[in-house]
Formats: C-alpha cells, sequence, structure tokens
C-alpha cells in the first residue's frame, strides 16, 4: 500500500486505515449515540474482522460494515446480538451521494482481510502480505463507477464470499477502557481493572435476599462469564458467572451475583462496557486455583460488620448471623 493513514469520514464515526488495524474514531456531541461517545475509539485489527458490507441505509444513506469475527471483540461477545443498529460501533453511515467511494473502500478493506486456514483466497487477489499490494487507499481508481448497491450484498470475508468464519481463539480487540463503575437499579458496580468486581446495594433497590448476603466482592479468578441482558428490554440485568457452575437463584433479583437495571439505571453506554471489560479479564486470567484464605483480614471484618448491622435491624435471625460469621471466619 503506498498511503497509511487514510480517512474515510462519515455520521458519528471516521474510519482510519492502518497497517495493521482499522481504527474507528467516534464523534462527541448530542446527537452521537452514547455508547459511541463512551467508547471513543476501537482499534480493530484486521485479523478481527470476518467480513465488510455495503447496503442501503435510511434517508438517502449507504452503510459500510465491518463485520467482527465470533469472539474477536469483547464488546460485541458481552452485547450477544443485543445492540440496536444505531448503535452497532462497527457500522459506518455515510451519505447515498459517497456510494462509489464506499464501495471502493468496501473493496479495499476486503482485500485486508487475511483467507481462512486451507481456505481459497478472493478471486483475482494476490496472496495476503499484511497490505503490500494493494494499491493505497486514497480513493476510487479511475474508471470505477457506481453500482456499489446494483443487487443484494452477500457477505465477504475471511475465506472468500460464502466462506465460513473461523471463530477467534482469543479477544483480538482491546476491551473498552472505562466506565468501570455504574449505577443499576439495586446497586453499585465497580471493576478495579483487572482483578475483582464488587457491588454494592442500595436500600431503596436491592432485595432481602440481597441485604441478607451483605455487599460482594468477586475475584475474577472465580469467575467464567458475564451475562449482560440490555436495559432496553424487560428484566435487564447483570449476571456474574461462575466456574464452579452451583446452584443460582432464578431471578436476578435474588441472586447477590447479578445487578438488575431499572428506568434510568444500568444504562447501555454504562453497563456494556463494563460487561466487556469484566468479560475480557476473566478471558485473559490465569485461572490458577484461589487459594485458601485469600481474604485478607479487614475485607473479613468489614463483611461482619455488616452482618451485625442486618442482625441488629432483625433482618438476619441469630441462626443465620452464627452461621454467616463461621463462614467468614473460615476464609482467612
Amino acid at each position: 500500500m503506498r498511503r497509511m493513514g487514510d480517512v474515510l469520514a462519515g455520521i458519528h464515526a471516521a474510519w482510519e486505515f492502518e497497517s495493521d488495524a482499522l481504527v474507528i474514531r467516534f464523534e462527541r456531541g448530542i446527537r452521537t449515540p452514547k455508547l459511541f461517545q463512551a467508547l471513543r475509539e476501537r482499534r480493530v485489527p484486521y485479523e478481527a474482522l470476518a467480513s465488510v458490507t455495503l447496503t442501503p441505509g435510511k434517508r438517502g444513506t449507504v452503510v459500510l460494515h465491518a463485520v467482527p469475527r465470533p469472539g474477536a471483540d469483547p464488546l460485541m461477545e458481552a452485547a450477544a446480538g443485543q445492540l440496536k443498529e444505531s448503535s452497532d460501533p462497527y457500522r459506518l453511515v455515510l451519505p447515498a451521494d459517497r456510494e462509489t467511494l464506499a464501495e471502493y473502500y468496501r473493496d479495499e478493506l476486503r482485500a485486508l482481510l487475511p483467507p481462512e486456514p486451507g481456505a481459497a483466497g478472493h478471486a483475482g487477489d494476490a496472496p495476503y502480505d499484511g497490505l503490500g499490494a494493494l494499491g493505497g487507499l486514497g480513493g476510487p481508481a479511475p474508471g470505477d463507477g457506481p453500482g456499489a448497491l446494483d443487487g443484494p450484498e452477500e457477505p465477504y470475508g475471511a475465506g472468500g464470499a460464502g466462506g465460513v468464519v473461523t471463530p477467534a481463539e482469543r479477544f483480538l480487540v482491546a476491551p473498552p477502557s472505562g466506565p468501570l463503575s455504574f449505577k443499576a437499579y439495586d446497586g453499585k458496580a465497580s471493576f478495579n481493572g483487572g482483578s475483582e468486581v464488587a457491588f454494592r446495594w442500595f436500600w431503596t433497590g436491592a432485595s432481602s435476599e440481597k441485604w441478607k448476603a451483605g455487599d460482594q466482592t468477586f475475584s475474577v479468578r472465580d469467575l467464567c462469564g458475564v451475562e449482560w441482558r440490555s436495559p432496553d428490554v424487560f428484566d435487564g440485568h447483570l449476571r456474574l458467572l461462575f466456574r464452579d457452575g452451583g446452584p443460582r437463584p432464578t431471578q436476578p433479583d435474588h441472586d447477590p451475583a447479578s445487578l438488575v437495571f431499572g428506568l434510568g439505571y444500568g444504562l447501555v453506554h454504562e453497563s456494556l462496557p463494563f460487561a466487556a471489560a469484566v468479560l475480557a479479564a476473566i478471558r485473559t486470567s490465569d485461572r490458577a486455583p484461589v487459594p485458601v484464605g485469600s481474604r485478607t483480614p479487614g475485607a473479613v471484618a468489614e463483611r461482619i460488620r455488616h452482618l451485625g448491622e442486618l442482625h441488629r435491624a432483625g433482618l438476619v435471625t441469630d441462626e443465620e448471623f452464627s452461621a454467616k460469621k463461621a463462614e467468614l471466619l473460615a476464609e482467612l
């Protein structure tokens, strides 16, 4: 490629083409989706992409869509297909009069996708060598004409059109850098960025089951995943999944390892980046067994103090208080 750093600017975002990655930068403004504003920028290695399509958009626009490979992006894995089209960070919306330019960039971006192992390359393409033989991303070649949307758009990506895309073995896109805390309906979630997730309950929203359990601190090493349900639908929640697979309450509002979203709480642009960051930490954890006595004496003392407050308030029976206190002391 002759030139690096070419930029294709669209509505709410711009794509910059580097030698080994697509950099997506989002605009700041009241009309920009809040999720985009929270993400600010994403660097997506070309190997993290499965396909690129160009389709008609709404109200005189076209949409260039770079589809990530399954398992490549923690944000999209946590979203699990629940994002609205308007909040999909991989969609670049352009005015329809830029269709020819969009078609050119689509084709150039397709050529950057590495073929699947053992699969035939794109018809007419030179062997993939990073970027060397593509001739630049400076704009349409002489003689290129319209026609990007003359027929139905077929997915085209690694392994050629119609090929089977192999899921990524690890996350290839960095998780969002923040926010690392947010308020749900029944509590507040915080994440230290690497090893621990904490839930702190609100008197106004938390169930009696959660108050009896007390504020929670979870080691990432104990977790195997995150279940995020969008607050834009009924029963939104964030649930931490454990490696031991033990019995759990069915209702998230009864589960001390879950936070429930309510109107105005756990918004997508706050809770989804949080879920993605925790999921990425889980996947990159060394998964070593948690040593016995891993809780610090200070943390155990704080839990016992909180338990005592619940006991004095009549929310915990004498038997429950004694049993839970013994359980906490055993963790030292």
